[in-house]
């Protein structure tokens, strides 16, 4: 954009937002510097946002830092004493469902079976001659069992606890299949003389017992080897310490907090007029508890000798521009090599028509006193209205359209692809910014093939 440099003369300033005026610091005539806070409305919240979002990215560069150090050896040995507490407690819960089991077996169980460990037959008759032959056959396997497992106990140790508690869940299922199957031939057995509907019952109420007690003591077995794999996960976890997608994301979470910081920022900077440049105050009409909206001019200043640009700029543009922004002058006396910095000091609320378009005087102020300046010269002028880190930019001729979906042709293997991309608000006139599709490097077509 072009425009004209013109001598310095009163900028008139408000506030961005509407509020209650809480204080204003400086009177009329007063020299200020650039920066200094001439007035402000009520923003107490706001400060008090501000200081929680920078206490959450402290905490959030707290944690970070903690993930990036890994896990302190402080912490590994609890985590290893976890395991050999919880090694211990799966021992004591082996042998416990063994004398359990074993107790089950042989003095509660054997008491309705003759010769029960070598030639086991039930004292009782049961009408379901299979039923009999299975509980019988599975005394003599629940035998075999408990004679292997009181051979595991001897050798147990926290080293072979895992494994043994394995072996001790084949066993306690020995044990509960012969219960199971007594009580089913109990609940068949016929009196006779010797074994009367009395001595039936009572064995009935030994074996409820029994397989209570082994229930409980499968459960606890279970119980113990399910702490035994957590405390060792645990364990596992420490010594590997973080992983690259957890430092990634608490990367991540660091900067959405400076993200939320810097938004926290520029909500309170809103609340506040800010000298724009070191001048005199030549207007003070802010008063204390005097409530303001955007559209009022409450302040006026005057540079000191710095000269301004006056320019005007069409309407499809002036949403990206405000008070603030940076900018680039070059001037056409001195040629294009040498760049003069300047702000965007006002923009008029009001249209100009030039042209019959529609346009927007802003002025500009040269953000420091040059002597080869002077008023009239003409400036070319460049407006920083945002800055893109890292975005992809291309032109707006470039994205193509099909069935409302955006896309843009790409070269690639000598071959023309279509590829999807979603775009982002356009950043510049004729320009597109493209938020996912496409990767620097991509090589693509100015004008889409359909």
């Amino acid at each position: 954009m072009s425009g004209t440099v013109i001598s310095a003369e009163n900028v008139d300033l408000g506030f961005a937002t509407s509020g209650r005026i809480v204080g204003t610091y400086a009177k009329v005539g007063q020299r200020v510097e650039e920066g200094t806070i001439l007035a402000e409305t009520e923003n107490g919240d706001l400060i008090a946002v501000v200081a929680q979002k920078q206490a959450a990215q402290a905490q959030s560069l707290a944690n970070l830092a903690s993930l990036q150090a890994g896990t302190r050896p402080e912490e590994i040995a609890v985590a290893s004493i976890s395991v050999a507490s919880a090694d211990s407690a799966l021992v004591n819960a082996i042998q416990n469902a063994y004398t359990v089991c074993d107790d089950a077996v042989h003095n509660r169980a054997d008491s309705f079976f003759t010769d029960p460990r070598t030639n086991p037959k039930l004292t009782f008759i049961v009408a379901n001659l299979n039923l009999e032959r299975l509980v019988e056959n599975d005394r003599i396997a629940t035998e075999s069992a408990l004679a292997s497992w009181a051979l595991l106990v001897s050798k147990l140790s926290n080293a072979n606890a895992v494994d043994s508690a394995k072996q001790a869940q084949v066993y306690l299922v020995q044990v509960a299949t012969l219960l199971a199957d007594a009580n089913t031939a109990l609940n068949q057995g016929v009196p006779n003389q010797t074994s009367t509907a009395a001595t039936i019952s009572s064995y009935a109420t030994t074996l409820a017992i029994a397989r209570t007690n082994v229930n409980t003591a499968a459960t606890a077995l279970t119980t113990s080897m399910t702490a035994r794999s957590a405390a060792e996960s645990t364990l596992v976890l420490k010594q590997a310490g973080s992983t690259g997608e957890a430092v990634a994301a608490q990367e991540a979470a660091v900067a959405a907090a400076a993200a939320d910081i810097r938004s926290a920022q520029a909500k309170l900077a809103a609340t506040r007029v800010v000298a724009p440049f070191s001048g005199t105050v030549t207007r003070m009409d802010a008063k204390v508890g005097e409530i303001v909206s955007p559209t009022m001019s409450e302040i006026s200043m005057q540079s000191n000798g710095i000269f301004e640009i006056e320019t005007y700029i069409p309407e499809v543009a002036i949403s990206r521009i405000a008070p603030g922004n940076s900018a680039t002058t070059t001037l056409d006396a001195y040629g294009s090599s040498i760049a003069f910095p300047a702000a965007v000091v006002a923009v008029d609320p009001a249209e100009t028509m030039k042209d019959g378009v529609p346009t927007y005087k802003t002025t500009l102020r040269f953000l420091k006193e040059d002597p080869s300046i002077r008023s009239g010269m003409t400036a070319n002028v460049t407006i920083v209205s945002g800055v893109l880190r890292g975005a992809i930019v291309i032109p707006t001729g470039s994205v193509g359209t099909k069935k409302g979906a955006s896309y843009v042709s790409v070269v690639k293997n000598n071959a023309v692809v279509s590829r999807a991309v979603t775009i982002g608000p356009s950043p510049a006139l004729g320009q597109t910014q493209i938020l996912s599709g496409l990767s620097a490097g991509d090589v693509i077509l100015l004008t889409p093939v359909l």
